[in-house]
């Protein structure tokens, strides 16, 4: 059935729960939640959604945006917002929704995104904050961490910080901003203190890229490697494997947006 009526949805959730944005057989995603509480609260209208990115289980967002096709319109986008948020649940919200047209294409139409990967380190954390932050209880190079956050930045080949790439693949990504900055993002009395926050924006990522980027930068604050084989691992035709992978629940999509 073809659309008559389009519109951007702006949302935010807690991944902690889900098993990523994407739906799969028998279990509990981001993208299954939404359609579900969509349908509750359009009854028998037909719609579609698609989702501008895809998060992996525990991820979070503070900003996403996912396409809504309809045949009929929404009749008052404020009363439509307040009836949706009602039916999601507590860890899912609507920022906002605004018509667009046909001629948007979601998954094509360039994107900018920012990551963040909220970490501390040195000392075992309130077990509250798990779902918000990862804790690592090494003793880490921070200086040296962040030197490595800025050899990121710039065109690099990632082949080797995504699994199992096609032969075919274009790994080539541009790096727009890459640091470690104090945790300024979100805060909460169980928080450990201090805390860290690892920014990346780029207009485009590969599964599992940031947090093996992170995973990078751990092996450096833990001197497992040095700046010599970070910059080497970005060159093409490198072949090893890098298999730690940081984890999820520090990672949060904090914003999307899409150029003119």
């Amino acid at each position: 059935m073809k659309a008559s009526f389009y519109y951007l949805v702006h949302i935010q959730y807690l991944g902690y729960r889900f098993h990523g944005w994407a739906k799969q057989p028998n279990v509990k995603t981001v993208h299954y939640m939404i359609d579900r509480t969509l349908t509750f609260v359009m009854g028998q209208q037909w719609f579609k959604t698609l989702g501008a990115s895809r998060t992996d289980a525990m991820v979070s967002a503070n900003h996403a945006v996912f396409e809504l096709f309809l045949k009929e319109p929404i009749e008052d986008i404020e009363v439509f917002t307040a009836q949706f948020n009602k039916n999601l649940p507590a860890d899912i919200k609507a920022l906002k929704i605004e018509a667009t047209d046909r001629h948007f294409n979601i998954i094509n139409t360039p994107k900018h995104k920012e990551y963040i990967y909220l970490f501390a380190f040195g000392q075992k954390a309130h077990p509250f904050s798990s779902p918000f932050i990862s804790t690592f209880q090494d003793e880490l190079d921070l200086d040296l961490m962040k030197q490595g956050a800025k050899i990121f930045k710039g065109d690099h080949d990632f082949r080797a910080y995504t699994k199992k790439p096609a032969q075919e693949k274009v790994t080539t990504r541009k790096i727009e901003r890459s640091e470690i900055v104090p945790n300024e993002y979100h805060q909460a009395s169980f928080f450990p203190n201090p805390s860290y926050a690892y920014v990346v924006q780029g207009k485009g990522f590969m599964r599992n890229q940031i947090r093996m980027m992170m995973g990078q930068l751990l092996r450096l604050g833990r001197h497992e490697i040095d700046l010599d084989y970070l910059q080497y691992s970005l060159k093409t035709g490198f072949d090893e494997h890098l298999s730690e992978v940081a984890p999820a629940s520090g990672l949060v999509l904090n914003e999307v947006s899409f150029e003119q």
